[in-house]
Order: C-alpha cells, then sequence, then structure tokens
C-alpha cells in the first residue's frame, strides 16, 4: 500500500535525529518506520522550517520524508501555522500528480485540513484519496482545561469538527478520545483506536541505572508546561516529607537544554520557587532535556514516574517507564486511563490532587515488593500492547477497512476560510 503522511508542524527527522521531540513527532517517525517495515511505501509531508533542508531525505528502504514549501521556511510556532496550510496542500497534491497514493492520513487538526485539501484536488481530477485523521489532541478538551491560556486560533474551533466529519475515517489513540469524537458529531462506525507505542529495543528493564542521590527517587518527565502538572510532584515531596519520607529526591526532566535556558524558562522558575517555599528546594533536581538514548538509564533509576497531568490526549511516559520496568503513579485522565491499568501496572490518582498523588508514592516507597510487581507487570503490558509492529498492524487495518469501502466518494468539500477551500 501507498501511503501519505502528513505531519505539518512536526517532522519526524526530528524524532529519529533523537532530539527532544514531542510526542507527535514520535508516533509518525516510529509510526511509519513500522509501516515501511511492513511492507507499504511511506511518504511524510512536513512544512519546510529551514532553507537549507533537502527536498526529501531517505529515512529507510520503503520511507522517505518530504519538505513543502509552505509558509517561510523558518520555525514558526504550531499554533500560526493555519494561514499556509493551502499551500502545504498544494505541494503534497503536486507531488502526488497522477499517481496519489492509497491513503493519506493526517496527524494533528490542520495537517487535516491540509490532507482533506490535497484529497479534493486530487479527486478534481479523478484520483481520489481516502483520508484517515488522528487528532493527538483535541481542541475542545484544550479549551475545558485551559480556557483564556488556549492559544489555539480561533477557527479551530469550527475547522476541528470539519476535518472530524469530513474525514473517511478517525484514528482515535484512546477509548476517552472515542467519546469526545461522538461528541463532536462524527459517528462510531467511523472511529478506529490504535494507540501510541514504545520502542521496545531502546526501552527496558535490563541496562544500566542513572546513579541517584537519595535513598529514593521519583522521576517526572516532559515539557515544563502548567498542564503537565509537574507542581503536583513538587507539593507532593513536601507532603512525603510532612510524613516521614524525607530521603526522596524529585527528578524532573524536561524544558531548555542548558541551565540558561532552565533560568528564563517561566515554569522552571516557577518550580523552582514552589521548591523553595515547600522547604525542599535540595531534594528537586531539574535537570532540563536529556538525550533520547539517555532516557531508559534516567527511567530505570526511579522507583516511581510521576504522571500528573490535568489532561493528556494519550502520553508515552507512562509506556517508556512501564517497559523499563518502572512502576507509574498517573492521573486518572485521557490515554493514561488504557495504559496504567491500576493496582496492576501502576496506580491512579485524581487529577490536581497533590495529597492523593502522595498517597500513592508514599504506598510504592514503603512496599518496594509491590512496587516491583507492578513495574514487571508494566514491562508485560508494554511489550504485549504497545510495540510500534502492533500499533502499525492496528493502523494498517483501519487503512484496510477505508480502501474497502466507498467513503472518499461521499466526503464533503472542507471550506476553512471565508468560504474559500484552501
Amino acid at each position: 500500500m501507498r501511503i501519505s503522511m502528513v505531519s505539518e508542524h512536526a517532522s519526524p527527522l526530528a524524532a529519529l535525529g533523537s532530539v527532544d521531540a514531542g510526542g507527535q513527532n514520535v508516533h509518525v517517525a516510529a509510526l511509519s518506520v513500522a509501516l515501511a517495515r511492513r511492507g507499504h511505501t511511506v511518504r511524510v509531508y512536513t512544512r519546510r522550517d529551514d532553507p537549507d533542508l533537502p527536498a526529501v531525505v531517505p529515512v529507510c528502504p520503503g520511507l522517505d520524508v518530504m519538505h513543502v514549501d509552505a509558509g517561510p521556511a523558518r520555525s514558526l510556532p504550531k499554533d500560526a501555522l493555519l494561514p499556509y496550510m493551502g499551500e502545504l496542500a498544494a505541494g503534497i497534491a503536486s507531488d502526488w500528480g497522477t499517481a496519489p497514493p492509497d491513503v493519506v492520513h493526517a496527524h494533528f487538526w490542520m495537517s487535516g485540513v491540509a490532507a482533506l485539501d490535497a484529497s479534493r484536488r486530487a479527486d478534481t481530477m479523478g484520483y481520489p484519496v481516502p483520508v484517515l485523521q488522528t487528532f493527538h489532541a483535541l481542541g475542545t478538551v484544550k479549551k475545558r482545561h485551559q480556557g483564556r491560556d488556549d492559544t489555539s486560533p480561533p477557527e479551530r474551533t469550527w475547522l476541528e469538527p470539519s476535518v472530524g466529519r469530513s474525514a473517511d475515517r478517525i484514528i482515535a489513540t484512546c477509548s476517552d478520545e472515542v467519546f469526545e469524537l461522538k461528541a463532536m458529531g462524527i459517528p462510531g462506525n467511523r472511529i478506529s483506536v490504535a494507540p501510541c507505542g514504545v520502542d521496545l529495543e531502546l526501552f527496558g528493564s535490563q541496562g544500566p541505572a542513572e546513579p541517584r542521590g537519595r535513598t529514593h527517587r521519583i522521576a517526572a518527565v516532559g515539557r515544563l508546561v502548567p498542564r503537565k502538572g509537574v507542581d503536583l510532584a513538587v507539593q507532593a515531596l513536601a507532603l512525603l516529607a510532612e510524613e516521614g519520607i524525607d530521603d526522596v529526591e524529585l527528578l524532573i526532566v524536561g524544558g531548555a537544554s542548558d541551565s540558561a535556558g532552565l533560568e528564563s524558562d517561566p515554569e522552571a522558575r516557577r518550580l523552582l520557587a514552589l521548591a523553595r517555599a515547600l522547604g525542599v528546594a535540595d531534594r528537586v533536581l531539574l535537570r532540563g532535556q536529556a538525550p533520547r538514548e539517555a532516557m531508559p538509564a534516567v527511567l530505570r533509576s526511579a522507583d516511581a514516574v510521576v504522571c500528573a497531568p490535568w489532561y493528556e490526549p494519550f502520553g508515552i511516559v507512562p509506556l517508556e517507564a512501564m517497559a523499563c520496568g518502572v512502576p507509574v503513579v498517573a492521573s486518572a485522565v485521557g490515554g493514561l486511563i488504557d495504559t496504567v491499568v491500576h493496582g496492576k501496572t501502576g496506580l491512579h490518582v485524581p487529577p490536581r490532587d497533590p495529597e492523593a498523588l502522595a498517597g500513592a508514592l508514599a504506598e510504592l516507597l514503603q512496599n518496594p515488593g509491590y512496587a516491583r510487581r507492578l513495574g514487571a507487570a508494566g514491562r508485560q503490558r508494554a511489550r504485549a500492547r504497545y510495540s510500534w509492529d502492533r500499533v502499525a498492524a492496528d493502523t494498517e487495518k483501519a487503512y484496510q477497512m477505508t480502501v474497502g469501502g466507498s467513503a472518499a466518494a461521499r466526503r464533503t468539500h472542507l471550506q476553512p476560510l471565508g468560504g474559500k477551500a484552501l
């Protein structure tokens, strides 16, 4: 099968280059590689953000990445990219020419705008291309939790549901997302589920663990933004100390790549100020970014990994911790409800509840045998359910269902801006 992937702001080359890439970069890269291993031909389209980038970058047999000129060739915030989706669509359709792919799979809502437009252009030439969509995050959920802090363009409120209703099939990453999609008016029979995966060759329980400075270590990994709830881990550290569990350090991995960057990062400054106010600054280690290849040793050094976001579309860090045999304490939100099985591979706590988080961590730190059992079960679950080969097989089934139907023929044309198709 010939597959076009569209990932407008998240190039898979960032993840493949082992830099600090986000979840979408990792997802698109790993899924594309796994599909190529299964014998498919995959081309990923992403926006050119550097004038020196080559047009096409071969990655492995069956997979390459194409940089499309869409807006200025420099890095831009993803929320500023909507005006350039028409150019991205034109570049994709031009590359297809008279030999379009069997399917186009868009990642994130703006990629969906471009993919639907490219498919419409191909359709006018008599070459219909079915469109599949993975949102990775939904604007309705983001707005619900962030309110006025949501920086999404206002057009997202109506464009994103339109993308969902216009695509031939939606591939959700977790069961919670399915409920949100149905609330947007998307029929359940057009929704498949294929979760994110984990690199089991990199993340595993065997191997070195990074040295730690205290008897116990808990770790929080991810972007330094308020919604990730790292401040809850700082508060939980202080609550543990009040209960006499005080030989514990909190390692925070994420944010800027150097100390100067961390010093200017508003969330890093907020976390350190909170730690000082709570009297635990000497036990909080703010690492900054870590190379991806270093992360298994970091995770293996922890007694538990904390994932306490307000909301989370999926969350790859819990899977990476589970694959390393480390129990996870996670907010019972979004994709974490699926990946972490309460009492079997980790513990769930309510979101924004530092007391519950401290209680769960105390349970693990005071019962190392129980923690080891949770970690071992987590490793088994990660290997059985979340390998990228299995995720690729699930995605492949969704493609086959879509190609086998006639959904592309009944798709409505998306009218993104001012009634004019992008």
